[in-house]
């Protein structure tokens, strides 16, 4: 495993490298975007006008570099997942641009997919080019790791998703997991820390803590978690058709044109907050949750949720979980303000829990996110019971992600 070493800690850094990139770009294009252009148009930020012309004409121009660019900025997001096999390295710069455009005009799609595509590209590429005598199948895990250990910070956050894909081939005996594990652990490691020394990202919303857990929490966690899980499942079930009306317009700049004007009417029914990834749009809503009414959080949360289908129907180039998670905090923020009783880290929590499960299918990874997002170990034991309904609900049904002949993956 000492051979290991170098290159997981290489690819780490340089997945970490490049996440901060693009997001760096997106950042200042979208400052351009939606704070330089329309105030020099003396047009309002996020007024309803801006936010329909904005967004449309984000998925006008994603259609036109998508049909110009060498590989199409890659398969369609429909069918692929969190981690897939390499693409080629043509795809990348297309996919890279598609993504700064997607994060920076206000689509409801994070960066996780396409940034997680580019990094296993670049690392099965550079190390067969590089390192030829190295097996082929080392580099897609490495990179998979050390992107999903800058995303979340934390390197454990890669190892529990490596888990699930690594658990049912590891066979050897004991420590075999741990061997497999190796690898991705420096890589996730890597990537963290870079990504933590030089942006500091922050996951916990800061949210009263979980001091005083009651009996009544178990059922009440259990209907959060169930409610996110049945409002995931709905978009779940939708994806199939929402694909299949866009896929039918037969052009990528129809298909992106339409669905962008679809979500910037979106975002002026539900508001600036629903749109974007929504990572830092969930920290507004947990700095102030006594700002918006209950009614106000469940229609952020299920445009939201409508926007996320859209997004990943027409064919922006986008990841899931963080538009998921600003569903499932909006849905826990309307649970608490519904039931003061119910305790905001646990509803939050919760409501992250449920949604994640139903979209990802990624257990470790919804039960991560979900105690992350509150940085409250004490939530633990009650995740782990309100969990086992949300999964009892989630498990065998469609996954959000399609066959290539558009029938849904299970």
């Amino acid at each position: 495993m000492l051979p290991v070493i170098v290159p997981a800690l290489t690819v780490g850094v340089v997945c970490a490298l490049v996440l901060l990139g693009i997001s760096l770009l997106a950042e200042r294009l979208q400052g351009v975007l939606w704070e330089t252009l329309p105030d020099a148009l003396s047009v309002g930020r996020y007024s309803a006008l801006w936010m329909i012309v904005m967004i449309t004409a984000s998925g006008l121009v994603a259609g036109l570099l998508i049909r110009a660019v060498p590989g199409h900025a890659g398969p369609d997001p429909a069918t692929t997942g969190l981690v897939d096999p390499p693409l080629p390295p043509v795809v990348v710069p297309g996919l890279l641009l598609v993504t700064v455009l997607t994060l920076a005009g206000g689509i409801s799609l994070g960066p996780e997919n396409p940034i997680t595509a580019v990094n296993v590209a670049l690392a099965f590429w550079l190390g067969r080019r590089f390192l030829p005598g190295t097996p082929a199948e080392l580099w897609l895990p490495l990179a998979a790791a050390g992107t999903i250990g800058a995303l979340f910070g934390t390197p454990i956050a890669a190892a529990l998703i490596l888990t699930e894909t690594l658990a049912s081939r590891a066979g050897g005996g004991p420590g075999a997991l741990w061997d497999r594990l190796f690898g991705p652990l420096a890589a996730g490691a890597a990537g963290a820390l870079t990504m933590t020394l030089l942006a500091r990202p922050s996951f916990d919303l800061s949210l009263p803590a979980y001091t005083h857990p009651h009996w009544g929490d178990l059922l009440s966690s259990a209907v959060v978690a169930l409610a996110g899980a049945a409002l995931g499942l709905l978009a779940v079930y939708a994806f199939p058709y929402t694909h299949r009306f866009f896929a039918a317009l037969k052009h990528p700049v129809l298909a992106l044109t339409a669905g962008g004007l679809l979500l910037g009417l979106l975002g002026a029914l539900g508001g600036h907050l629903t749109l974007f990834k929504g990572l830092d749009e969930v920290k507004e809503l947990a700095a102030d949750p006594s700002g918006w009414s209950a009614g106000q959080f469940a229609v952020m949360a299920v445009v939201k949720t409508a926007a996320l289908l859209i997004a990943a129907s027409c064919g922006f180039r986008g990841g899931r979980i963080f538009p998921a998670v600003f569903v499932g905090v909006a849905l826990g923020l309307c649970a608490h303000a519904l039931v003061p009783s119910v305790p905001m880290a646990l509803a939050v929590s919760c409501g992250v829990l449920g949604i994640l499960l139903a979209i990802t299918r990624q257990g470790w990874l919804s039960l991560f996110t979900a105690a992350v997002l509150v940085g409250d170990v004490a939530v633990l034991p009650v995740l782990c019971v309100a969990s086992l309904p949300a999964w009892l609900l989630v498990t065998g049904r469609p996954q959000m992600q399609l066959h290539e002949d558009g029938t849904p993956l299970r």
